[in-house]
């Protein structure tokens, strides 16, 4: 028996990202493609909670990943019109020397993932999948879509929503599906009094604030959008404020000083739950590959960070891959099962315009949950 040397990583985002720096941390060899050919990153900011402080902590990541963001440590939930119904404290499960949460742009967190993976030894190439893959009881022998072949102990689908891997091992049939909600995202000066992540709940929106920086936030909005209409980029300042027309106080504020539709983000929400196993033989899926979710806690992007805490720390280990892959779903499907799972549930509480809705209850579960280890 040998433990797993070589590892190819399909896909450069986050969870793949995550993923490459761990498994250097154990002198594993990595390979990662990645299919665009410029790093190009799609979004604005990314609320990283307790639980992904730790797991970057436990990646050896974590003094860059917070001088790239705002720290901060509670959860603020208002009504529409800005009152504070709950200020939850934060936990600071990495260690009391940590933060309990932090907010970060997506650019800054890729080029901490990104260049830290390069400096670890991973070898990064662009512009580059997957063409075919063939396993064995021994390996996985991969041909790439320039012509070029790999030989490795276990593949890694990292290539998200719409997976190619995913397709290749699993079957065209699992597909992402559309909630019937989208969110808009747009950046804007940080005011002293944003120095938590604030939540504004409506009757059929949710909004909130997050913090980035000394001088950024991000605002954004949840809103309907039955049968996932295409939005022409010209109204999107125009489309946002109508979503955001129920909140007074300062996102009502803010509504006004949309203007621009260019810094206007929108995207809709698209989930995937793969069951389980999330493998087959030495090909393994991570992230929203296998659980894309809402931004409704916040946790998508944890999500897929854990699962590469949690991979790289398992293929340390000699012992037989189908046991170690055995392993990483034991410690991975129920967690992520309960967060989209709930993610969702608030997404549909929104579109009924549900008046019992325990968002806060799910906030509060949440919190309790992630706080525990992986």
């Amino acid at each position: 028996m040998t433990r797993v040397r070589k590892v190819l990583i399909v896909g450069g985002g986050i969870g793949g990202l995550s993923l490459a720096s761990g498994l250097r941390n154990r002198g594993i060899e990595v390979d990662l493609v990645e299919v665009k050919k410029e790093w190009t990153v799609y979004g604005v900011g990314i609320i990283q909670q307790c639980n992904v402080i730790r797991a970057m902590a436990q990646l050896g990541l974590a003094d860059r990943f917070l001088g790239a963001g705002f720290a901060y440590e509670n959860v603020g939930l208002y009504t529409a019109e800005g009152h504070l119904l709950q200020m939850l404290p934060g936990v600071r499960a990495a260690g009391p020397e940590y933060p309990a949460n932090l907010g970060i742009s997506r650019l800054a967190l890729h080029q901490v993932l990104s260049s830290t993976a390069a400096e670890r030894g991973t070898s990064i190439r662009l512009g580059l999948t997957v063409e075919h893959l063939a396993q064995d009881p021994e390996g996985v022998s991969v041909t790439f879509t320039d012509g070029t072949q790999g030989r490795y102990d276990l593949v890694v689908g990292a290539d998200g929503l719409f997976s190619k891997v995913r397709s290749m091992v699993f079957g065209k049939e699992l597909k992402p599906r559309f909630t019937g909600q989208a969110v808009f995202r747009h950046n804007f000066p940080r005011p002293p009094e944003i120095d938590h992540l604030a939540a504004f709940y409506g009757r059929h929106h949710n909004a909130g604030l997050c913090p980035l920086s000394k001088d950024l936030m991000y605002l954004f909005v949840t809103s309907s959008e039955p049968g996932n209409p295409w939005m022409p980029e010209v109204r999107l300042a125009e489309l946002m404020r109508d979503r955001m027309k129920e909140f007074g106080g300062i996102i009502g504020r803010l509504r006004d000083q949309i203007t621009d539709p260019k810094q206007v983000v929108y995207k809709p929400m698209e989930v995937i739950f793969v069951p389980e196993p999330w493998y087959r033989g030495r090909v393994v899926l991570i992230g929203d590959a296998v659980h894309a979710t809402t931004p409704h806690l916040g946790q998508g992007a944890g999500m897929a960070i854990e699962d590469a805490v949690v991979l790289s720390e398992l293929l340390e280990e000699e012992a037989p891959v189908e046991a170690l892959l055995s392993r990483f779903m034991q410690r991975r499907y129920e967690r992520c099962k309960f967060i989209v799972e709930s993610s969702i549930q608030i997404g549909d509480w929104e579109m009924q315009g549900a008046s019992n809705a325990d968002r806060t209850g799910i906030v509060k579960k949440m919190m309790e949950v992630t706080a525990q280890p992986i």
